[in-house]
């Protein structure tokens, strides 16, 4: 439970405040290996100074034959009063000889040296050592070395110098590890603030952007780094809303635009038979079935204008994954369903295998819309063409009706939204058909183009990358 708590405050702190407090806890840690490794070296210098100087004295004192004349030869009388002295005053000198009596010599009658088991094995011909023992009430560090007779001469001296060094030196190093940790902290928060302030600009951006829905707004753009790398990644984002935006206004003011003709139409005739019906007036059977025709016509027309706008809206927002497919099969498709809903027109194909990476969904109803709209512009018993080639790295489809073709001047617009062309404001149809093949060939990384065919009619054809055949 603590650990959650303390991993959700870790969430709530500013991104600022983290950085601040991850460089001064690796500060911290820096200063404090540094601290305590210089304090280990002082350390390991001091007493190895201070245990040589302590087995000089002690192999000096195995010359002599009592421990008074030990101390005396380490520790001159006649010598005069230095540090050194004062420090040769808390020497012990100890003597054990082989039948274990011991005589101690030091000043005010010095406490008597512990005979360790470590000492005694120096007796039996191993190197003098270094051990630290209490006696009375100092901790002293005491070297035993063997005499020529297979005694023992002990060295003891109070090691509080030592210690009291060693101290002053931990606390110097701990306040200046103190005072570095804090400088490292606050220059860790200048570095935050400096390396931050980017990221700040962009969050204002990001804010600014959210209050104002102004998607033309750009973000400076500082230097070229990650943070850089961030804001223009940012800028590309608000260019692609405000591009979708700006098509979702104009699909829906065109859309808005192309359905009031039918839906006025559809009012007026309900209008018509309401007020008929109100006056208690009998249309003509003629006036009626006209009108009754005219109704079905306009419902058909708003129902495929209504169905293509959800198309539209569906490709540019929910595409389907794409896959491996044979462009034969998927025309193959489309023609079937074509020559059901125009059976007024011959349809002729000339199909090569050629595999494509796409949705089969989309790309039937972009080479159906292809079909629907030869048929239209062709006359009763006319022929349309389709046919599928594979060139290199594309796969193209061709399809040429037998109609009057596409004028020049209609030719740069045939694939725009709802555009028609003079010639064909009386025929069915709500101009998005070519435009929705346009849009799912740009999803498929293809291009469209029109143009006209060698018989006089219209020629539309698509291209693909195309994949080659797996290997069998």
């Amino acid at each position: 439970m603590r650990l959650r708590s303390a991993a959700g405050r870790w969430r709530r702190t500013s991104l600022r405040s983290r950085f601040t407090l991850l460089a001064a806890g690796a500060a911290a840690v820096a200063v404090i290996g540094v601290a305590v490794a210089s304090w280990s070296v002082v350390q390991v210098k001091l007493n190895q100074q201070f245990d040589d100087q302590l087995r000089s004295y002690a192999e000096l004192a195995a010359k002599s034959s009592t421990a008074a004349d030990a101390l005396a030869t380490v520790r001159p009388a006649d010598r005069p009063s230095t540090d050194e002295d004062h420090r040769s005053a808390e020497l012990v000198v100890q003597f054990v000889d082989s039948s274990g009596a011991v005589s101690t010599a030091g000043a005010d009658g010095a406490d008597r040296i512990p005979v360790t088991d470590q000492a005694r094995s120096t007796g039996a011909g191993r190197t003098g050592r270094v051990e630290v023992l209490r006696i009375g009430h100092d901790q002293y560090r005491v070297w035993t070395v063997a005499r020529p007779d297979g005694g023992l001469v002990q060295i003891a001296r109070d090691a509080e110098d030592i210690e009291k060094t060693l101290a002053e030196l931990g606390l110097l190093h701990a306040v200046i590890g103190l005072i570095g940790v804090l400088g490292a902290a606050v220059l860790a928060r200048s570095a935050a603030r400096a390396a931050l302030r980017p990221v700040d600009t962009l969050t204002a951006g990001a804010e600014r952007v959210a209050r104002t829905q102004d998607l033309t707004a750009k973000i400076p753009v500082e230097g070229r780094g990650e943070i850089a790398r961030l804001a223009e990644a940012f800028n590309a984002m608000l260019s692609a809303l405000d591009t979708s935006r700006v098509a979702q206004r104009r699909l829906v003011e065109d859309a808005g635009h192309e359905l009031r003709t039918p839906l006025t139409s559809l009012r007026n005739n309900v209008e018509l038979l309401v007020h008929a019906e109100r006056q208690h007036r009998d249309l003509s059977a003629t006036d009626r079935a006209r009108l009754l025709a005219d109704l079905g016509t306009q419902a058909v027309e708003l129902s495929t204008l209504v169905g293509e706008l959800v198309e539209l809206a569906k490709e540019d927002t929910n595409p389907e994954p794409f896959v491996a497919v044979d462009l034969t099969e998927i025309v193959e498709g489309a023609v079937e369903r074509a020559r059901a809903r125009a059976p007024h027109v011959g349809i002729e194909t000339d199909l090569t295998s050629a595999r494509v990476v796409g949705d089969p969904v989309s790309l039937e109803r972009a080479v159906l819309n292809l079909l629907d709209n030869a048929a239209k512009w062709s006359p009763a018993d006319a022929t349309v063409r389709v046919a599928v080639r594979a060139e290199a790295g594309r796969a193209v489809v061709t399809v040429t009706d037998g109609g009057p073709g596409i004028a020049e001047t209609d030719l740069p617009h045939v694939f725009e939204r709802f555009y028609r062309a003079e010639s064909a404001r009386s025929l069915p149809g709500s101009g998005l058909g070519l435009a929705i093949v346009a849009q799912v060939v740009a999803a498929h990384g293809g291009t469209a183009r029109a143009g006209s065919a060698d018989t006089g009619g219209a020629l539309v054809e698509i291209g693909l990358p195309s994949v080659s055949h797996p290997n069998p």
